[in-house]
């Protein structure tokens, strides 16, 4: 399948893509799968399998469920707006069908966290279920939330699996399934791989729409950025983790004229920049896919990294920027990967810090195969990284180790800008490497809460 670059980035309320924007979403295809509702509807059940289970509580999974079947849209949810509804759910307990009948939902005994096996496609699994007074199932429907925010079915998943990537049934003019073969396009085209994406892009819908809609992912990561530097206080759950970005950005700025300032200081910069996204996403405020909830941090740190403290930066820069994360972010996910419940955060932080370093290396001129090398050798020293949020929130260690991967995405940048392109492993076998490692990763290292950090510290 084409994946656009809307695809990759997508506006919604954090704390996570997979646990909060796609079950949002897969509650909103169930509404529309029973419309028009059977004459002896009356009730509907949510049972939460695999990782949206175990970490479900933490990653705000029943809040986001509930939302969903409310009507909520992840894009265009004002998360003032959340406390509200979620308070009239409580208070009524029920939701309005898409014709306007109402149906019972009590969120206490209707929203299921199942802690047996996960189901057999995807560790995400989600069962909605529609029942009559008698609690007889009516209907039901299984989804999975795949990563990313995106949500398919079982048969989606099968479908997808046997038919392999074949992009080039896509009907744009420039469909690589992997990094060689976009190589290939670039080298026979003359094109960058920015320009090529673009291409895609346009031939489905207007070239100022996509330009327009482009700026406007980056307004929202940039938004996110500057909310996040002025806040302040302890972030939601139990661990009660203070915010750091705003302190540190204060101290930043107060060193800013000193005559001899360190210069490991612009990775300061750059973690404050990613801390102040993943803060507010931990908070549940509005980020930015990229190309997760728990990753969100690692672009929008590179691309602010490009405007203040690069040479020339501008708004073509930043676009350059964006398509060719995107393009790098396509690959992977259909060569490997984005789910930390599938593969463990080298598929998350990984991905981002591989799809920053390309884009940054786009931007500030690099060719098609240093931009590839880019990519490479973030992804490359992310192998193997495993998810294991303490408490199931996205915090620690998620909200520093966004901070790390913007550095390493900078360094990859810079080491292939040093070089021509040409390297040993190639991105596309360091995709498949990822995918391999995910295989062969125990559950309890994949967004579970069951392994690593997540058992060995002592929750205070």
């Amino acid at each position: 399948m084409f994946i656009s670059v809307f695809d990759v980035f997508k506006i919604g309320l954090g704390p996570s893509s997979s646990h909060t924007v796609g079950p949002m979403v897969a509650a909103a295809r169930f509404l529309s799968a029973i419309d028009p509702l059977p004459a002896a509807a009356a009730r509907v059940q949510v049972r939460l399998h695999g990782s949206l289970a175990f970490t479900g509580k933490g990653h705000a999974t029943d809040r986001a469920i509930c939302l969903g079947l409310m009507g909520a849209v992840p894009s265009r949810l004002d998360p003032e707006e959340v406390e509200p509804m979620l308070e009239q759910l409580t208070r009524d307990k029920e939701i309005k069908a898409l014709d306007g009948t109402m149906l019972a939902f009590d969120p206490d005994a209707d929203l299921i966290f199942d802690f047996g096996p996960a189901l057999p496609l995807h560790s995400n699994g989600v069962v909605f279920s529609l029942l009559d007074a008698a609690g007889t199932v009516l209907t039901d429907l299984t989804l999975y939330s795949i990563g990313g925010g995106f949500i398919a079915s079982a048969e989606e998943i099968s479908q997808s699996r046997s038919g392999g990537n074949d992009l080039a049934q896509q009907d744009v003019p420039y469909p690589f399934p992997n990094a060689a073969t976009m190589l290939e396009m670039g080298k026979a085209s003359g094109l960058t791989i920015a320009q090529m994406k673009w291409a895609n892009e346009c031939a489905a819908r207007p070239a100022a729409e996509v330009e327009a809609d482009i700026d406007r992912i980056w307004a929202a990561m940039n938004a996110c950025i500057d909310r996040g530097l002025k806040q302040d206080g302890i972030l939601p759950g139990r661990l009660k983790v203070k915010r750091r970005a705003r302190a540190i950005h204060e101290k930043l700025l107060a060193d800013h004229g000193n005559n001899s300032p360190f210069k490991h200081t612009i990775m300061d910069w750059l973690g404050v920049y990613a801390m102040a996204v993943n803060e507010e996403n931990a908070a549940g405020g509005r980020v930015v896919t990229a190309p997760t909830n728990g990753a969100a941090g690692v672009i929008p740190a590179v691309v602010r990294y490009y405007l203040d403290h690069c040479p020339n930066p501008d708004q073509a820069g930043i676009r350059t920027f964006l398509l060719t994360a995107a393009a790098i972010g396509g690959i992977i996910k259909a060569n490997a990967s984005i789910s930390g419940a599938e593969v463990g955060c080298q598929g998350e932080v990984g991905s981002a810090s591989a799809m920053a370093a390309a884009g940054l290396c786009a931007a500030l001129g690099g060719t098609n195969e240093q931009i590839e090398n880019a990519a490479e050798i973030a992804l490359e020293h992310h192998l193997g990284m495993t998810c294991d949020p303490i408490g199931g929130l996205v915090q620690v260690p998620c909200i520093e180790r966004n901070a790390v991967g913007a550095v390493k995405a900078v360094t990859a940048a810079s080491l292939a800008l040093r070089g021509d392109g040409t390297h040993f492993v190639p991105l596309d076998g360091c995709i498949e490497t990822m995918r391999q490692t995910g295989l062969d990763m125990t559950e309890k290292y994949k967004e579970t809460s069951t392994g690593g950090l997540a058992v060995n510290i002592v929750e205070c």
